[in-house]
Order: structure tokens, then sequence, then C-alpha cells
């Protein structure tokens, strides 16, 4: 779960389904603000699904904001 062996890339977020969403919340924050131009390129760039991701972090009571590009 460090960073990846591409800086460029950011966190590896290969086992996101298994984290525990208050901590992905905070990760996929952070790749949003430092590496992502949007939460579609994050999900492109990180082979996530962008739905499942929104779905899931959903189901514990986060929303995504787009004018603010992160989830609250």
């Amino acid at each position: 779960m460090g960073l990846s062996g591409n800086q460029d890339r950011g966190m590896d977020l290969s086992t996101w389904k298994d984290m525990d969403p208050h901590l992905l919340v905070g990760l996929i924050n952070t790749e949003l603000r430092n590496h992502a131009e949007s939460l579609e390129d994050l999900a492109k760039t990180h082979d996530i699904p962008e739905l499942g991701l929104v779905e899931s972090l959903g189901e514990a009571g986060y929303i995504y904001k787009e004018e603010q590009r992160q989830f609250r």
C-alpha cells in the first residue's frame, strides 16, 4: 500500500476492495490532489472500476464532489 515503483503514478491501489473505506478515502483524495486530473483519470491509471469505487465509498457515507475533486 506504499508508493509504487513509479513515483509519477502515486499509490498502489490494487487492493482497494480490501481496504477500510475510511483509509481508502484518504488515499483516493490524496491521489486526486497529487496525481490525477479527475476521478476518471485515477480509475484508468490504477485500473479501478470508477463506478465500483464510487459505490464502495458511497456505502461508507462518502460522496464524490466533482467541483472539489474529492470524496467527502
